[in-house]
């Protein structure tokens, strides 16, 4: 992931949560649960550099994907 350019990871990121937001369905679902995979690799590299407010942000962050990947897991 190094070797790539450092936008890339922003970039899929939103991609990911666009397809997400507009698809309904297990293809959204899924790009969400990608994006909460995605996030809880990063909490988990970065935990021991975060302090208590970053910390609680990204675990919020975290929280919010996970609920996204199941309310549009859910039918209509």
């Amino acid at each position: 992931m190094a070797r790539l350019p450092r936008a890339t990871p922003f970039v899929i990121f939103l991609a990911l949560a666009v397809v997400g937001a507009f698809v309904r369905g297990w293809v959204g679902a899924l790009c969400f649960g990608l994006l909460t995979v995605f996030v809880a690799w990063l909490l988990y590299l970065t935990w021991p550099r975060l302090n208590s407010l970053e910390r609680m942000m990204r675990l919020a962050l975290l929280l919010l994907t996970a609920v996204l990947t199941l309310v549009t897991a859910i039918p209509r």
